[in-house]
């Protein structure tokens, strides 16, 4: 599905500090990186890609100004480049389970494969089912990360953050909070349960409802990015159904108690990913963009965005980052993490549609 209305928070990790994040936007939109631009170029992204200090260096070095619009939710994409003329736009970052849809919606044109860094790409994100259509590369993965727990490791023991089954106990009753989105949070409960997020039909569904319900019996709040990472953030609860990196990785330098890890059944990952729109009249350009995001240099400088922090799809990356930078995302974890996570549910109409009555239940109970 390109759009899932019902609860509007599926792409909301990308903004983990709302108002860095519209000051970062803002910024973007306002500034005049070069006195006299020679060219523009328009892109419709996810707001990490907002940040100056991942901007401003394309800008000064190809004498052009980058407009960006933030949006969340391919959904709302749509319906902006619906409402948009031909050729207004040239670069597209989309979630990436939602490429095959974008593509064959003839919203992308195919990228020269031979000038992509596909080879430099973590084996897992290379993706080329999603990413390729009768032998043409439309998008290529950017960035990506995990939904899984975040934690308190000065209240919580982080070897009981190993099994996910510590998420419906009650060792941990009234300091659990829950990110409200239902794909990423019943998909790790499948996995808890030892279900697979890519075979899931609606047999699985009372099992799952039933340790959704027994996790909501023993959490605090169910809530969007916001209020769940400011009430772990204030010690408010010592553990986030629905975390990982892009919750903490960016907080670790000031609050160097929260964590995040995949626990033993693993974690659902999340990907995004970049392409050129079929109708931009400047191609060339747009994929210039491309290439400098994919570069190890964009790549780190993507990775740590004010906006929220998350593994770049580019392993070269690495030697852009510090030490730190790389301890916070799990960098030497990655071999690993990548083997046991599983990709976000992508149901039938059907199934969706049960999906998240299931999760209405679930909120309502």
């Amino acid at each position: 599905m390109l759009s899932r209305t019902k609860h509007p928070t599926r792409l909301s990790r990308r903004r983990l500090l709302l108002t860095v994040a519209a000051v970062c936007a803002l910024t973007a939109f306002g500034r005049s990186p070069a006195a006299h631009a020679a060219d523009t170029l328009n892109a419709l992204v996810w707001c990490d890609h907002t940040d100056p200090a991942l901007i401003k260096p394309f800008e000064e070095a190809n004498n052009v100004k980058v407009n960006l619009k933030d949006y969340e939710g391919t959904g709302t994409a749509l319906s902006i480049i619906e409402q948009s003329q031909p050729g207004d736009w040239d670069v597209f970052v989309v979630d990436g389970v939602d490429v095959p849809r974008v593509v064959d919606a003839g919203l992308l044109a195919p990228l020269p494969a031979d000038k992509m860094p596909t080879s430099d790409l973590f084996p897992e994100l290379v993706m080329a089912g999603n990413h390729v259509k009768d032998g043409k590369t439309y998008a290529i993965s950017e960035k990506f990360g995990y939904n899984t727990i975040s934690y308190n490791k000065k209240n919580v023991d982080p070897a009981d953050m190993q099994d996910m089954a510590i998420i419906w106990s009650d060792k941990y009753k009234g300091k659990i909070a829950i990110y409200d989105y239902y794909l990423p949070v019943m998909g790790m409960v499948a996995m808890g349960l030892g279900k697979k997020t890519a075979d899931l039909t609606e047999a699985d569904l009372p099992a799952i409802k039933d340790a959704l319900f027994k996790m909501k019996a023993v959490s605090k709040q169910v809530g969007e990015v916001v209020s769940s990472q400011t009430a772990i953030a204030t010690g408010e609860v010592d553990i986030l159904v629905g975390g990982g990196e892009w919750v903490t990785a960016g907080l670790t330098a000031e609050k160097p108690e929260l964590d995040w890890v995949l626990p033993k059944q693993g974690g659902v990952r999340w990907s995004q990913s970049i392409g050129v729109f079929e109708t931009s009249k400047k191609k060339d350009l747009a994929v210039k963009f491309v290439q400098y995001i994919l570069s190890p240099e964009g790549q780190a400088r993507l990775a740590t965005s004010s906006c929220y922090w998350a593994m770049p799809a580019n392993a070269k990356a690495g030697t852009k980052l510090t030490d730190q930078q790389k301890t916070a995302l799990r960098w030497d974890d990655q071999k690993d993490y990548l083997a046991r996570s599983q990709l976000y549910p992508v149901p039938s109409a059907d199934l969706d549609a049960k999906m998240q009555d299931v999760w209405t239940q679930f909120l309502q109970k």
